[in-house]
């Protein structure tokens, strides 16, 4: 089956209702007696955010996976969507261990597309971090603009990727908005 603009089309409507609902119901929280509440604060009041600004108003340091850093098996993309929403100029901290005998080697691919993400097709993805400069105090990527960024471990030819679940994606905002 050949991928038409219908399924480009249906791929970016899905993406952006995803992103709809995740910035709606991101924050809020209900409360006793039936009210609801902004949890405002240094990490947006959500539990296992990584965000490690204490100044709302500047870019966020936010770890990839949190304490578990960047590894196999763990759904990255479950992460982005928990962690979001991301905003321009956020840093990405990428910690992975260098390869020695006990650990499998990785590193970070930035994917051109969604169909390249999706597929975990690394033809002409670009490698952004080699498989150690994820150690100490990790790889760091600024979200320099307002685009969708696909990210991906590229190790063994795509396998961390599609079976390690090593990819996520993000789409960061313009702005952070106060109320």
């Amino acid at each position: 089956m050949a991928f038409t603009s219908a399924h480009s089309l249906i791929l970016i409507l899905s993406a952006a209702s995803m992103l709809t609902v995740s910035l709606a119901n991101r924050g809020w929280s209900y409360g006793f007696n039936n009210t609801y509440y902004w949890p405002w604060g240094p990490n947006n009041g959500s539990p296992g955010s990584n965000n490690t600004n204490d100044d709302d108003d500047g870019p966020s340091k936010i770890v990839v996976g949190g304490s578990d850093n960047w590894h196999f098996g763990f759904n990255y993309s479950v992460w982005a969507f928990q962690n979001s929403p991301f905003y321009v100029n956020d840093v990405l901290v990428f910690k992975y261990d260098p390869p020695n005998d006990t650990v499998f080697p990785h590193s970070v691919y930035q994917l051109p597309n969604l169909w390249s993400y999706l597929r975990c097709d690394l033809s002409r993805a670009k490698m952004i971090a080699n498989t150690t400069q994820g150690g100490g105090d990790g790889f760091e990527f600024v979200l320099k603009r307002w685009q969708p960024y696909y990210f991906a471990c590229g190790e063994r030819g795509g396998f961390h990727c599609r079976e390690g679940r090593m990819k996520f994606m993000v789409l960061p905002l313009l702005r952070r908005w106060h109320y």
